[in-house]
């Protein structure tokens, strides 16, 4: 799993405060590893592992002690859990549904916080990358909803998945963070 470099995270900083001064709006790009640990989920695949093997067992060694079928479905379990323990493999087991769920409430949190919540009240967007869950949003307040289509930020984002797949993460984010700064400024020039 690919992670920004402190430079690169700086390099992004600086874009954000150079589209500030260049806009009177605040633009606010975010890239985090992962939305969450999904820590329930090593243990869920570790119960049905669990309970996999003992219906197996139970099946076809019926006459198998329960000890022996208890051991087993124990182990299965805490080699299930350990495996999972691992993020990336982690990853794969969560259902994407529940990855872009997990990441779209991240992205709306750290709105509330970077945007709705300074005392300057500026108007303002989030271009929001978790890299862990390959998920990209560009949310954005009320103002800018009404006075931008959403099919300008979906071709921004298009265009920084394209760089993403070519490994090229921090080169996308820049080149999203100008384009986002471009539509700003059409339509919220500096004060």
């Amino acid at each position: 799993m690919k992670h920004l470099t402190h430079d690169e995270r700086a390099r992004l900083h600086a874009a954000c405060e150079a589209s500030e001064a260049r806009t009177s709006a605040r633009l606010v790009a975010v890239a985090v590893p992962v939305s969450d640990r999904y820590a329930l989920f090593p243990l869920v695949y570790a119960g049905v592992a669990g309970l996999t093997v003992v219906g197996a067992m139970a099946l076809f060694w019926p006459a198998l002690p329960l000890r022996e079928a208890f051991f087993a479905a124990a182990v299965a379990a805490a080699v299930v859990a350990f495996v999972l323990d691992w993020l990336p493999l982690r990853l794969m087991s969560v259902p994407r549904h529940i990855k872009h769920a997990h990441a779209r409430d991240m992205a709306h949190r750290a709105f509330a916080a970077r945007i709705l919540a300074q005392t300057d009240r500026k108007i303002g967007i989030l271009l929001f990358v978790s890299l862990g869950e390959r998920y990209v949003e560009v949310v954005t307040d009320r103002d800018v909803d009404l006075r931008v289509p959403q099919e300008t930020w979906d071709a921004i984002i298009a265009r920084f998945t394209a760089e993403a797949k070519n490994g090229r993460i921090a080169e996308g984010l820049l080149d999203a963070t100008e384009a986002c700064t471009k539509v700003l400024e059409e339509h919220y020039p500096p004060a």
